[in-house]
């Protein structure tokens, strides 16, 4: 069990599977910044201008929002997880099949001066031939409850944003960031993205899909209730420094989320949602 020089030299842990499957995961943030199925490519995009360097945000793969989703409170935006460093745990050995590890951070003075809450977040990242599993844990260690809010913000690498198709969203209700947060209910079977996007959507179903020219990939959640579908568009993109040019074309955001209900925790409670995402 042990780490290596990432990017720039941050800590990172390879894991892989007899069949070829693989995954990256930087301590920094216990960021997941490759995904790659047995005998395919790369499903995750990450920027080619991402900065990998303490207290800054990764811009891609999969960053770990917590204990706060965007500005849904006073804390900075999207919280504190995402650009601190994690403690690897464990790694399971590689069978045939599958192979796992878990990162974990505590609550620390750091924290404590913004947040003042006693916890420790595990993150469970796994891989077999075709899936890669995230599953986020929270404990509250402390002697008051608290609530928070918190998502997986996936970045999945498609061929070109204008032909991508997210099927599973109609009929539900959302809450539109692009459009000063009005709320709205989704009347597409299948999602298309045009121009920026930038939505929560609320009591989402537990399975989504998403399908292009290249293939089709399926979205699995449990314990996280929402989902959030983001893309800039050319012009949002445009002031995001650490963003490739035209990579916005290169990506959609779907994120499990839990926001419209933020989970609280009494002490000595816990919580835990996961995201699998299957190549089909």
């Amino acid at each position: 069990m042990h780490l290596s020089p990432g990017k720039s030299g941050l800590p990172c842990l390879q894991l892989g599977t007899a069949d070829g499957a693989r995954a990256e995961i930087h301590a920094h943030g216990a960021h997941v910044t490759s995904w790659i199925p047995a005998g395919g490519g790369e499903r995750l995009y990450l920027s080619g201008r991402a900065r990998f360097e303490p207290g800054v945000a990764i811009r891609g793969g999969v960053p770990v929002i917590f204990p706060q989703f965007a500005g849904e409170g006073p804390l900075p935006k999207h919280g504190f997880a995402r650009t601190l460093p994690w403690t690897l745990r464990s790694v399971t050995p590689a069978a045939a099949d599958r192979a796992a590890a878990v990162f974990r951070l505590e609550d620390s003075a750091q924290t404590r001066a913004i947040w003042p809450q006693g916890f420790a977040a595990e993150l469970r990242v796994a891989v077999d031939s075709a899936a890669l599993e995230v599953e986020l844990k929270v404990e509250n260690t402390g002697a008051a409850a608290f609530s928070f809010t918190a998502a997986l913000h996936t970045y999945l690498r498609v061929d070109a944003i204008e032909a991508v198709r997210l099927c599973g969203l109609r009929g539900l209700r959302y809450r539109d960031s692009a459009r000063g947060g009005s709320q709205a209910v989704e009347a597409q079977d299948a999602l298309r993205i045009e121009g920026e996007v930038d939505r929560i959507y609320f009591d989402t179903p537990s399975t989504l899909e998403l399908t292009e020219d290249s293939g089709r990939l399926r979205i699995e959640s449990s314990g996280f209730r929402d989902t959030v579908v983001w893309n800039p568009g050319a012009a949002r993109a445009a002031a995001l420094t650490d963003l490739d040019e035209d990579g916005w074309r290169r990506f959609l955001c779907v994120e499990s989320a839990a926001i419209g209900a933020p989970p609280r925790l009494e002490p000595g409670r816990r919580w835990s949602g996961m995201q699998k995402l299957v190549r089909l």
